[in-house]
């Protein structure tokens, strides 16, 4: 465990994009206690400037933007994360039976896979969302279903790989059944790759859910940092603060979530441990 938090904190880049993640996660679990009640609440005059008596100011409403930010902080990882969970869990069940079971089983998961990859993903999530009426859980659905397909591939290929080993054979041989060979022998020797893809995948469902709030297809009753760019956009000229603060936000926490799932990759990934 010692070496596995020294190969992924050993880059400083890795480090500072975890303490900023890690911070993120925080405030976004003390989301209730930073900052009390409702974020759609008046509180002040619009287009109050920041550093005044708020942090970030107000919007065009007199919304505390700080407020806005601390509850679309815990929106926005709430969804992100529940769609990768989803988007991890099918992927990885389509690409472990493709894998292991090959012929037709594989011709068939594949070409559903490849279907899916030739729709252009933020399109068909306005369209699935549309469909459902906007809400956390269709936004969730939407993600999710947009996401899948990647990890199906790379869960089919490290399958591939696993099932022609030793030990594998030798499970085979002694007469245990496929289920129990898949999920005790094969799938435990391909999480490596899935964790970092799912972390990177992370960060394009954040990405994927601001797009969605800030053309009005988010959860209508949730604040989140891309509702705030899309309530702020007409006001770009005279109250900047609107946009730059949650676009700031989206940035650095999609930055360090990629550079979090670098730093799994060096840690994680066997032929980069001895270099």
């Amino acid at each position: 465990m010692r070496s596995f938090w020294r190969r992924f904190l050993g880059n400083p880049r890795v480090a500072i994009g975890f303490v900023w993640l890690a911070f993120v996660v925080v405030v976004a679990v003390g989301a209730s206690v930073l900052a009390p009640g409702t974020p759609f609440a008046i509180v002040s005059k619009p287009f109050a400037p920041p550093i005044g008596e708020f942090l970030f100011g107000t919007d065009s409403l007199g919304r505390s933007l700080a407020a806005g930010l601390v509850h679309g902080a815990r929106t926005s990882l709430l969804i992100a994360i529940l769609a990768t969970v989803a988007a991890v869990a099918f992927g990885t069940f389509v690409g472990s039976i493709s894998g292991f079971y090959g012929g037709i089983v594989d011709d068939v998961l594949m070409r559903l896979t490849e279907f899916f990859q030739t729709i252009p993903s933020f399109i068909f999530a306005i369209v699935l969302v549309a469909i459902l009426s906007p809400s956390g859980t269709s936004v969730v659905i939407a993600i999710a279903t947009v996401s899948w397909p990647p990890i199906a591939r790379i869960t089919r290929g490290e399958v591939l790989t696993i099932k022609a080993r030793e030990f594998v054979q030798a499970a085979v041989v002694v007469g245990q059944r496929d289920m129990a060979i898949l999920v005790g022998q094969v799938l435990p020797n391909a999480l490596s790759p899935l964790i970092v893809t799912g972390s990177l995948l992370v960060a394009n469902a954040i990405l994927i859910e601001s797009a969605l709030s800030f053309l009005g297809l988010g959860a209508p009753n949730l604040m989140s940092w891309g509702f705030q760019i899309g309530a702020g956009r007409a006001f770009l000229r005279d109250a900047w603060w609107l946009v730059t603060v949650p676009g700031t936000a989206i940035l650095l926490t999609v930055l360090s979530i990629n550079l979090v799932g670098e730093g799994l990759n060096d840690a994680l990934n066997p032929r980069l441990r001895d270099l």
